[in-house]
């Protein structure tokens, strides 16, 4: 573990946004080259960084296991969402800091560099006790922050590269830390951009408002079109109405989670396990407007949004995607002119949680951590490259599991990983290649 915390540090300092627009491609692939250093380390043989589609460099390895045995392909992401405000962050955010409730704190400590330790530790653990008894295969991605798809595009074209008898994606978690778990399902999601046009250009308000059509007005009217009353979401012939049969939430659990202001009511109807894994959720993520500071009394002429749209299982992500381009344009008021531009997409994945794979899984699970059984739940986030591997090698059993539980905060700001899940996680990591060779050796 003390060595796991300090390659964790030196991976957390890699500012890994898999966005030129905010930080230097340089910091994705430096961080692609520790990890490609990394295996190599660990005798991993083919050990490469190679460029994708979408332009981020992924890397894979592989460790040839003994003859006969299965092969398990493990699973993580480099790349980090970006810091959001840095000053929200009681340590830098990246600089793996450990605080006073033992937790390590930094962006991406959990969501997914974590994952990528994770994967090592259960490497190293196996080869300290008698070796490891499957041949492994680590690809670790570049861009899966992003959603743009690049490793998803690599692996269709060269379909070899990956193919295994079961694969591990290390990018999930439990359901709260001390409770091994599962995620059986993923939401899919689509992104859009919606620009709203009404003036050749902005006017001042006092001598035209009233009258001339405000762009940022059309463009809120759209945005609310897109939640019922009681903030459901709303898009035309896309079915809300689905039921989680799972693991239960209950509500007041959530709004500690979720850390919902006293007084601040939830949002949809259901349980919450229907509302975040099997029903659609739409949010936006960002709208470009002027400021408060330095603002002008002007009708503004042109707004701009960015959309993200969750699908659930049994729902296609490309289809959702029509469904809200013409939500937006049907629902676009004062004959504004308005355009939607796709700037991602992904579909949504359910695993077959009666394989031998997954007893395999709940075996280790069960000791690391004794005396809890498995659970399996769902998540409300998107793993695109789930439904690209289910499509490649149909016969390959998929498996989620991960560091991202409710404490872990990620995608927010003093994201952190409990050291206790890190080291159990990978404890029942390494158990489960072991009880995953034996069945694969009949």
């Amino acid at each position: 573990m003390p060595r796991a915390k300090a390659e964790l540090t030196e991976l957390v300092a890699f500012r890994s946004v898999a966005d030129p627009a905010q930080f230097p491609p340089s910091e994705c692939r430096a961080a692609a080259d520790w990890v490609a250093d990394a295996l190599r380390a660990e005798d991993f043989q083919d050990v490469s960084v190679f460029d994708t589609p979408d332009g981020s460099p992924s890397v894979y390895g592989y460790l040839p296991g003994p003859e006969g045995a299965p092969t398990v392909l493990l699973y993580a992401h480099y790349d980090v969402q970006p810091p959001l405000d840095p000053a929200g962050w009681d340590t830098p955010p990246f600089e793996l800091t450990e605080r006073e409730d033992g937790r390590w704190y930094g962006r991406g400590a959990a969501d997914c560099k974590g994952g990528f330790i994770m994967h090592l530790l259960a490497l190293r653990a196996l080869k300290a006790n008698g070796g490891i008894p499957v041949g492994v295969k680590v690809v670790a991605e570049g861009s899966e922050e992003q959603g743009t798809g690049g490793l998803e595009r690599y692996a269709e074209a060269h379909p070899e590269l990956l193919a295994a008898d079961a694969i591990v994606i290390g990018d999930a978690g439990n359901f709260r830390a001390g409770l091994p778990t599962v995620t059986a399902t993923l939401r899919g999601m689509t992104m859009v951009r919606v620009t709203v046009d009404t003036l050749r250009g902005n006017l001042h308000s006092g001598l035209f408002g009233g009258a001339a059509p405000d762009a940022l007005a059309a463009l809120i009217r759209v945005l609310d079109s897109l939640r019922a009353e009681d903030g459901s979401t709303t898009v035309d012939g896309l079915d809300a109405e689905g039921v989680w049969e799972g693991l239960r939430y209950p509500e007041e659990d959530f709004r500690e989670d979720a850390r919902v202001l006293d007084g601040v009511e939830l949002i949809g109807h259901g349980s919450v396990g229907d509302r975040l894994w099997a029903r659609p959720a739409v949010t936006v993520m960002g709208i470009d407007c002027p400021p408060v500071v330095g603002a002008t009394p002007s009708v503004h002429s042109t707004a701009r949004a960015q959309i993200s749209l969750r699908v659930p299982p049994g729902q296609d992500a490309a289809e959702a995607t029509k469904l809200l381009t013409a939500h937006l344009e049907a629902h676009t008021p004062w004959g504004a002119r308005v355009s939607v531009e796709q700037v991602g997409q992904g579909q949504p994945f359910r695993a077959d949680v009666t394989s031998p794979a997954y007893t395999s899984m709940a075996d280790a699970l069960g000791a690391a951590y004794p005396g809890q059984e498995m659970q399996i739940a769902g998540m409300g986030g998107s793993i695109p490259l789930c439904n690209t591997l289910a499509a490649l090698y149909p016969d390959a059993e998929i498996l989620l599991i991960g560091l991202s539980e409710p404490e872990a905060q990620i995608h927010a700001v003093n994201e952190s990983v409990s050291p206790d899940e890190l080291e159990r996680m990978s404890v029942a990591e390494a158990l489960f290649l072991v009880n995953y060779a034996a069945f694969g050796r009949g």
